[in-house]
């Protein structure tokens, strides 16, 4: 036998795949990538996780299907920002479930706990997330499957029903025993990650869907780094915060953004401004970026923006920028 884990790098996680591993059923943990789990790549990191719970590692790259069929229409709505956890678990369960013949894989495990979360590990919740799934008969819960109705792999015998768990609720003390005994010490906090139940992401999401739109993965990879700032005009600017940040933003390549050049010699943070600005935007652009660079408020520098060249000086003064803040 063989299953397919639904895998976060989490501990609840681990421990399903650990449960299920040390059955005798080979395990693949599946990172299903839908474009909001993590600002970094965490592959090599999920990758030895993977490994500590006895399983191989896998990643599918879903991104421009989350954000078409997903993100923005979800059947059970949104959660307290801009996560829609129940279409997104059923989701998952569904993209797992049209991989099994891929890898040669028999049924789907995830680490979810009933009652842990209250919107999407609900009983209620777990049933929707079945329904939007395709054939919730092939998903075993390992650590709380005791609570609920036995699943195919449990009924025909492909798995030891005896050996599930019966944890319920918030509280993660037996978790945390099982982590010991097992001897887990790297493990993703709960919850931690999903860049969507961040206030400050979703604003961002908000206020881009209102101006350029969210039409492919570059528009909300841009989302991720950098400060994030609407102009007088309407035009969406973005400057990096440290040289990382810098280098991502250059990578994104968002074709809807063109970089600020400084034609002086300036160090300063890279700076992006939506195509479509006005010149009055632009102006604006060029003094916020000289801003954010090593310059002095009292010279003027020469700023350059796709074929237009611009003389400016930067704002005395960066708090004057938090009105211009997506925050």
């Amino acid at each position: 036998m063989k299953a397919l884990a639904l895998f976060s790098g989490g501990l609840d996680s681990m421990l399903a795949a650990k449960i299920i591993s040390d059955m005798g059923v080979e395990v693949t943990a599946l990172h299903i990538d839908i474009g909001f789990g993590s600002k970094d790549d965490k592959s090599e990191i999920l990758a030895r996780r993977a490994g500590v719970a006895g399983a191989d590692f896998a990643i599918i790259d879903v991104r421009e299907e989350y954000l078409k069929n997903v993100l923005f229409s979800p059947k059970y709505g949104y959660g307290k920002h801009f996560n829609p956890c129940i279409d997104c678990h059923g989701f998952m369960f569904r993209t797992a479930l049209n991989s099994l013949a891929r890898f040669g894989a028999d049924f789907i495990i995830t680490g979810e706990v009933l009652g842990q979360r209250p919107m999407s590990q609900r009983s209620a919740a777990i049933n929707q997330v079945n329904h939007l799934s395709g054939d919730s008969d092939l998903i075993v819960r390992p650590l709380c499957a005791k609570l609920l109705s036995p699943s195919r792999p449990e009924i025909l015998g492909w798995i030891d029903r005896e050996k599930l768990l019966d944890i319920s609720g918030r509280s993660r003390v037996r978790q945390m025993e099982l982590a010991k005994k097992f001897g887990f010490n790297d493990f993703e906090t709960p919850a931690g990650g999903c860049l969507l139940t961040l206030e400050n992401f979703s604003n961002k999401i908000k206020d881009a869907l209102k101006f350029e739109k969210i039409e492919c993965v570059k528009d909300a990879e841009i989302l991720k780094f950098g400060r994030h700032l609407r102009l007088f005009g309407g035009a969406k600017m973005v400057v990096g915060r440290n040289e990382d940040e810098n280098n991502k933003l250059e990578m994104i390549n968002n074709p809807k953004f063109t970089k600020i050049d400084f034609i002086d010699d300036i160090v300063g943070a890279s700076s992006f401004l939506i195509k479509t600005a006005g010149t009055e935007d632009k102006n604006l652009a060029a003094k916020i970026a000289l801003t954010y660079a090593k310059t002095d408020f009292s010279k003027i520098y020469r700023v350059k923006i796709a074929d237009e060249i611009f003389n400016a000086s930067p704002f005395e003064d960066k708090k004057i920028l938090s009105k211009f803040l997506i925050l």
